[in-house]
C-alpha cells in the first residue's frame, strides 16, 4: 500500500510536431538541388575560351649583351703635373689639335679661381650636341644601369671645361702672368674621337672574349678627370680613329648556324633604339663557347663611351595574324582526287558519288555532301567522318571508281564564328614558345577578328559551342 504522502509519477513524452511539407519547401528543395548540379557541372566541364584573331608581329627573343671592340690608341702624358683637358670627350680631333694642358707647378688652378675669364656662351653646334646628349640620356636611362648617369655627367662637364679652357688659353696669351712657361700644351698625335676613360680592354681582340667578360663581374671603368695630377708616362686619354668597330656576343650553336647562313643581320641598339646592319663572323672562344662578331662601319661615335651594349638581333620578324600556340591543332583527312569531287552549281558546296549496295543486292550510287578543308595539287582534303577506308567513289562522267585510302594531316585552329568548332587550316609563318604568326586571307583559313578556340584540346571537331 502506497504511503499517503507519496504521489504517483506520470511519464512525460516530448511532443513531436508532424512534418509540414508545403509547396514552398518543395520548390526550394528543387531549386537547391538544381543549383548544386549546375555548380558541379561547371567545375567538371571544360571551359571553352574564345580568342579574337588580330594582326600582329612576332620577333624571336634575340636580346644579347655584347662587348664593344674598337681601335683604341692610348696616349700618355709627356710631362708631370696637373692635367686640364681642352678637347671635349666624344669630339673628333685632327693631328696637331690641342687636346690637354699640363700645369707643372699647380699655379694654374689658383689662376683659374681668381682670374676674370669673362662670360662664356655655347655655340649653336655645342648647344645642339648638348641637347642631343640630354635627350639620349633621358630616353636611355634605366635604374638598373645607373652608371650611365656618371657618363652623362662627365660629358656635360667636358663641354663646360672646353669653354673655360678656351678662355684660359686666350687669357694666358694676352696676359703677362708668367704661367706660359709652366704650362705644357699637348697636341693630338692621331686623328680620331677623344675618350677620357680606361678599362683595360683597349687591346682586346674578338678571339680573346670570354663569357666571364660579358657577365661584367670584375669590370672596372676608370674615368680620367681634369685638374688631377699625373706623372710622365701616365695614360691621359685615348683616341679611336677608325669607324670600323664590332660587338661580340655569346650565342648557342643553333643561333650561330642561323647567323652564319644569313651572313648579315639587322641589329637594334637598345640604348637609343637605332638600327643598323652588321656583318656576322662566327668565332670559337678559348673557353669553349661560341661567339658572333657583329661588325659595323658606322654609328661608332654614338656608343664611344660604352664598353657593353645590349643589342637585339632582328631575325624572323614576321607580320600576319597572331594566335596563341594553344589554339593550334592537327586533324587527319582523306585525300580525294579532283575528278571524284562534284560541285553544286555556283555555291561552295561539294559532294561525292559513293558506290553502295542496294537492298536487292545490286550496285548503285549515292550522292553525299562533304566538307572540303583544303586543296593541294589537285587533291581535296575531306573530313573522315563522311567516309571510311575502302569506300569506292565513282569518277564523274565515267564508270571508273576510286578506292578511298590515302590520308594526310592539316595544321589549323577551331573557328567558332558559327557556334561550333569549325576546323580551319593555317599557314604558320613564324612561331615562338607562346605565339604563332599565320598567313592572313588564305583559302579555308582565318580572317582578322575571327573567333577561335583558345585551347584546341578543350573541344573536338564540329562540337557545338555556346558563345
Amino acid at each position: 500500500m502506497a504511503s499517503k504522502g507519496m504521489q504517483k509519477v506520470t511519464k512525460i513524452q516530448k511532443y513531436r510536431r508532424p512534418l509540414n511539407i508545403n509547396a514552398g519547401m518543395v520548390i526550394f528543395a528543387v531549386i537547391f538541388v538544381y543549383v548544386c548540379i549546375c555548380i558541379s557541372m561547371y567545375f567538371k566541364d571544360n571551359h571553352i575560351k574564345p580568342y579574337e584573331v588580330r594582326e600582329g608581329s612576332l620577333a624571336s627573343e634575340n636580346l644579347y649583351t655584347g662587348i664593344a671592340l674598337r681601335e683604341e690608341k692610348v696616349v700618355t702624358a709627356d710631362a708631370a703635373g696637373y692635367v686640364n683637358y681642352y678637347a671635349r670627350e666624344g669630339e673628333r680631333v685632327a693631328v696637331g689639335n690641342l687636346v690637354y694642358m699640363v700645369d707643372e707647378t699647380g699655379r694654374l688652378s689658383d689662376y683659374l679661381s681668381s682670374a676674370e675669364l669673362g662670360e662664356n656662351s655655347l655655340s649653336d653646334g655645342n648647344l645642339a650636341q648638348l641637347k642631343s646628349e640630354v635627350v639620349n640620356f633621358v630616353h636611355g636611362f634605366t635604374p638598373e644601369n645607373f652608371s650611365s648617369a656618371y657618363d652623362f655627367k662627365y660629358a656635360v662637364k667636358g663641354t663646360v671645361l672646353k669653354l673655360a679652357n678656351h678662355s684660359l688659353l686666350k687669357s694666358l696669351k694676352d696676359s703677362g702672368n708668367g704661367l706660359t712657361g709652366t704650362v705644357n700644351l699637348s697636341n693630338a698625335p692621331y686623328t680620331g674621337i677623344v675618350m677620357y676613360w680606361l678599362d683595360g680592354y683597349e687591346n682586346l681582340t674578338p678571339d680573346m672574349v670570354t663569357a666571364d667578360m660579358l657577365k661584367q663581374k670584375d669590370y672596372e671603368k676608370t674615368q680620367l678627370m681634369g685638374n688631377e695630377i699625373v706623372a710622365e708616362g701616365d695614360a691621359v686619354y685615348k683616341v679611336c680613329g677608325n669607324e670600323q668597330w664590332s660587338v661580340v656576343i655569346c650565342v648557342d650553336e643553333g643561333k650561330a648556324a642561323d647567323l652564319a647562313e644569313a651572313e648579315y643581320v639587322k641589329v637594334r641598339f637598345m640604348k637609343n633604339q637605332d638600327e643598323s646592319w652588321a656583318a656576322v663572323t662566327i668565332l670559337n672562344g678559348t673557353d669553349g663557347n661560341t661567339y658572333a662578331q657583329l661588325s659595323f662601319n658606322n654609328s661608332m661615335v654614338s656608343f664611344v663611351n660604352d664598353r657593353f651594349l645590349e643589342v637585339e638581333l632582328l631575325l624572323h620578324e614576321e607580320t600576319g595574324l597572331k594566335i596563341p600556340n594553344s589554339a593550334i591543332a592537327q586533324r587527319e583527312f582523306f585525300l580525294i582526287p579532283e575528278n571524284c569531287i562534284t560541285r553544286s552549281g555556283d555555291t561552295d558546296s561539294y559532294g561525292i558519288m559513293k558506290e553502295i549496295v542496294t537492298e536487292d543486292g545490286n550496285r548503285g550510287t549515292e550522292y553525299m555532301d562533304v566538307s572540303v578543308y583544303s586543296i593541294v595539287e589537285g587533291e581535296y582534303y575531306v573530313e573522315t567522318e563522311a567516309l571510311k577506308s575502302g569506300d569506292h567513289l565513282v569518277i564523274e562522267d565515267t564508270q571508273e571508281t576510286y578506292t578511298v585510302s590515302k590520308r594526310a594531316t592539316l595544321i589549323g585552329v577551331f573557328n567558332m564564328n558559327k557556334g561550333y568548332a569549325d576546323f580551319r587550316q593555317i599557314e604558320i609563318l613564324y612561331q615562338n614558345e607562346e605565339y604563332a604568326i599565320v598567313k592572313p586571307n588564305t583559302s579555308y583559313g582565318l580572317r582578322v577578328y575571327d573567333l577561335i578556340v583558345q585551347d584546341a584540346s578543350s573541344v573536338s571537331a564540329d562540337q557545338f559551342i555556346y558563345k
